[in-house]
């Protein structure tokens, strides 16, 4: 079996286990995440914006 299958196996096991034994644990992390997410769209625009004026 490849490997990187079985990592990812192995990550998506985890991924659920967490989800299912702290779901509101699981949540929070993930709106840190979108939100992380959000503030680097938003850099990136105000630099292009920023480079075309």
């Amino acid at each position: 079996m490849d490997v990187k299958k079985v990592v990812l196996y192995i990550l998506l096991v985890f991924i659920l286990y967490s989800i299912i034994t702290s779901p509101d644990r699981s949540a929070e992390l993930v709106g840190i995440g979108f939100e992380g997410i959000s503030s680097a769209a938003k850099g990136v625009g105000t630099f292009m914006t920023e480079l075309v004026n």
